[in-house]
């Protein structure tokens, strides 16, 4: 047998301790209680049946939603009161804009109009409008901490990004029309997708979140009117959607966006690292 020198041998040694080292699986991700996905129940754009039926429902089942207000709908004024107490009930109060500007050249955009087309607005502008919109809600619920919801998905002002500029203000931004994640470590609470149900029925909706237990994600529902007003739902199809979640919380975690946004951030940051 060749006598073997110190260097080899320290290279030898070096080798079988590190395969004597157990592997380290790589870490999997855990949604509260174990729930294989997460839901968000959004509304958007502070509509009457939201606080006539939404609210009502939601309570009774001690379900909490993501209330986004555009602060110049009648609702608002007419019914701040209401409001207020869906935070003190633990809702969330969501940052929709103040006059919720759309880009009125894309196809399906005569509703716009003039004065509130973001064609016509500036950069800065619509900047302003979102940290002031901010500033109100503040007076409404006393809150600091928030998330967002792109009025019509629409990002581009002067050809630049604008929600690209809100990320130091948000801990979480639903910004674009898309499916449920098949992967949780492509979701960005940054850039999240979200589904817009308009006359969808019970079962669509919750295969809607069934999808995401499948994926081991998240369904981010975003709702407009209630048993009214538009892109409705029925009361009938959105309860049943309800009392599915409410009979499977071993399964679904359903919470505000904002607190499903903090979770993430600080179980689960690597996707979450480039943001605030």
């Amino acid at each position: 047998m060749m006598p073997i020198n110190s260097s080899k041998l320290w290279v030898l040694m070096f080798v079988a301790s590190a395969m004597a080292l157990p592997t380290l699986a790589t870490e999997q991700f855990i949604w509260p209680n174990n729930a294989k996905a997460a839901i968000s129940l959004s509304y958007d754009d502070a509509l009457n049946s939201q606080l006539d039926n939404a609210l009502p429902a939601l309570n009774r089942l001690n379900l909490k939603g993501s209330f986004y207000l555009t602060l110049n709908s009648p609702a608002v004024d007419e019914r701040l009161e209401e409001w207020r107490n869906a935070a003190q009930q633990g809702h969330e109060l969501g940052n929709h804009s103040i006059n919720h500007a759309c880009s009125g050249s894309l196809p399906g955009r005569d509703w716009v109009s003039v004065h509130n087309d973001l064609d016509n607005k500036t950069y800065e502008e619509i900047i302003q409008e979102i940290k002031t919109a901010n500033s109100f809600l503040k007076a409404i619920d006393g809150e600091t901490i928030r998330t967002f919801t792109v009025p019509c998905t629409d990002q581009l002002v002067e050809h630049k990004n604008y929600v690209h500029a809100l990320r130091n203000i948000f801990v979480g931004i639903k910004s674009q029309v898309g499916n449920v994640p098949e992967n949780i470590n492509a979701f960005d609470v940054m850039d999240a997708p979200v589904w817009a149900p308009n006359g969808n029925s019970g079962a669509e909706l919750i295969a809607y979140a069934k999808q995401a237990a499948k994926h081991g994600t998240i369904a981010n529902f975003t709702f407009h009117g209630i048993g009214g007003d538009h892109l409705s739902v029925s009361t009938k199809a959105h309860q049943e959607l309800l009392g599915y979640l409410a009979k499977n919380k071993d399964i679904y975690w359903v919470d505000t966006y904002r607190n499903i946004s903090l979770y993430m951030k600080k179980h689960h940051p690597q996707k979450q690292s480039k943001n605030p």
